[in-house]
Formats: structure tokens, C-alpha cells, sequence
């Protein structure tokens, strides 16, 4: 015997849970007004502070800065394509439009880091909290981006804040994760070894867990800032401005050049970020002990 859809909907019920979920954003609403005006002053003048900083010397001059610090962490190869690539950003005038994107994937980027770590360490020292932490992860790994937009528009109305908060949630589990892992892959022994000589947990943690789990960790930063970029364009519709807004236009207008020349500019901050945060990871102790080995 089959159930017909009128059967099914007589068993099953609706269950409210869209309306439950718009019920507590419009609690945090009324009722937390001070602490999201706190949170937007204090992104917004970070924000804004940091453009400010690589707004300050000329193009040229930022481009010749970035591509030394290419040169002394990567090699020339990176130098050459930073002087090429932030030399095109500038020719094509999406310059400002680039830095504002910067500032906000480094602001994003730098909160997510803070989040990060700290809740992946505790995961990985205790199961209680990864078994929690698990569920919430995957809840924000699966759950589309533009979802975020709705309830960070309400409570940050629009601008760049809402932006930072998406991407911040967006790009949070990688981190954890990475660092969960990278922690708990640690051997045992080594932490035994420290155990037997009378480390404290603490010291445990920072002098030979943390270090040994660095490559990992540096991993998930990469990540977390490389999900941080792919937000950018999303970022732009609540009005964040930067190539979100240029790639945004451009789709509206269906104005081809400057779509592309507004991806051109995210794709050479993502391979320059990308490069720059890999080449801090292979820096680490660790790695460069198992680069000789």
C-alpha cells in the first residue's frame, strides 16, 4: 500500500522551522542592538584603517614593497609575477578597488585566524568539545554562502561589515579543522617525552604540540583566506564595495571587460596570498626539518 501526498501531509506536520530561526534573529535584533553597533564600529575603523595604510604610498611603490617580500619569501619567481600582476591591477584602475578587497579579506581573514585556532586546539584536546564542534562546522561548510547575507544584513544593515561577518563564517572551518588535525596528529611519544620531563600542559602545548602541528595549521590559514577571497564577489552584493562591487557591476550592466578585468584582480591576490601564506608554512621548523630529511 503507498501513501498518497495528502496521506503524507496529514502525518508529517509542518515544522516552523524557518520562522523559529527568523524569530531569533529578530530577538538578537531588538534586543542586542549595542553589541552589533560595538562590532561595526570597531570593523569598520579596522577596516578602513588598513586601507588607509595601502592607500599611503603610491601603487608602484606597494607593488616594488609586496614584490621584496615575494622575493625573500618565495623567490623571484612570485617577485616577478607580484610586479606584473599588481602592475596590471593598477593599469586596468582597480587599484583602490583592490585594496579595499585586501583590507577586507586580511580583516576577515585575521578574525577567522583568532577563531580559529583557539576552538581547534580545544578540540583536539578534548573530545566533548570536537564532538560539538563537528555538527557546527559542517553546518557552516554546507550551507550556501548567501544564506549568511540575510541575518548579517539585519543585524549590520549594509556595507562592509556584513561582508566581513559572512566571510568570517564562511571561512572559519578550514582553520579548525586543520588545526584539530594537525594537533591530534602529533605523536604520542613526543608529548610523553614531554610529559616525563615535567612539562606543564601549557608548555605541552606551545613548546612541542603547536610546533609540530604548524604545517597543518599553516594549511588551514591558507585555506581560511583562500574561502575568504572566494567570498569577495558574494561580499560585494550587501555593498562591500572593492571587485565584489566591479564584478557585481558588471554582471548587471552584462558588461563583459569589466567582469573580467575585476576577476583578473581577484585571482592575482588570491595567487599572491596563496603563495605568500604556503611560503610561511614551508618556513616552519617542521617543515623545513622534513624538507632535509
Amino acid at each position: 500500500m503507498t501513501l498518497t501526498t495528502e496521506a503524507l501531509d496529514d502525518t508529517l506536520p509542518r515544522v516552523p522551522w524557518g520562522e523559529w530561526f527568523e524569530t531569533g534573529v529578530t530577538w538578537l535584533t531588538e534586543h542586542g542592538g549595542f553589541v552589533f553597533d560595538g562590532v561595526t564600529t570597531a570593523v569598520e575603523g579596522v577596516v578602513d584603517g588598513l586601507v588607509d595604510v595601502l592607500m599611503l604610498p603610491p601603487p608602484l611603490v606597494l607593488t616594488a614593497i609586496l614584490a621584496l617580500l615575494a622575493l625573500f619569501l618565495r623567490g623571484w619567481k612570485l617577485a616577478v609575477f607580484t610586479l606584473l600582476g599588481f602592475g596590471l591591477i593598477e593599469s586596468i584602475e582597480l587599484w583602490s578597488d583592490a585594496m579595499d578587497s585586501l583590507a577586507l579579506v586580511l580583516v576577515a581573514a585575521l578574525v577567522s585566524v583568532l577563531l580559529a585556532i583557539p576552538i581547534g586546539i580545544a578540540a583536539a584536546r578534548n573530545d566533548t568539545v570536537s564532538r560539538i564542534v563537528r555538527p557546527v562546522l559542517d553546518l557552516m561548510q554546507t550551507m550556501p554562502a548567501f544564506v549568511y547575507l540575510i541575518p548579517a544584513i539585519f543585524f549590520f544593515s549594509v556595507g562592509v561589515v556584513p561582508g566581513v561577518v559572512a566571510t568570517v563564517i564562511f571561512s572559519l572551518p578550514p582553520g579548525v579543522r586543520l588545526t584539530e588535525l594537525g594537533i591530534r596528529g602529533v605523536d604520542r611519544e613526543m608529548v610523553e617525552a614531554g610529559e616525563a620531563f615535567g612539562a606543564t600542559p601549557r608548555g605541552i602545548l606551545t613548546g612541542i604540540q603547536v610546533p609540530l602541528a604548524m604545517p597543518s595549521i599553516m594549511a588551514g590559514v591558507n585555506q581560511l583566506i583562500m574561502l575568504s577571497l572566494s567570498m569577495v564577489v558574494i561580499a560585494g552584493m550587501v555593498g562591500a564595495g572593492g571587485l565584489g562591487g566591479v564584478v557585481l557591476d558588471g554582471i548587471n550592466r552584462v558588461n563583459i571587460a569589466k567582469g573580467f578585468e575585476g576577476g583578473t584582480a581577484v585571482v592575482v591576490l588570491a595567487i599572491f596570498l596563496d603563495r605568500i601564506t604556503s611560503a610561511l608554512g614551508d618556513r616552519s621548523a617542521v617543515a623545513r626539518a622534513t624538507a632535509k630529511v
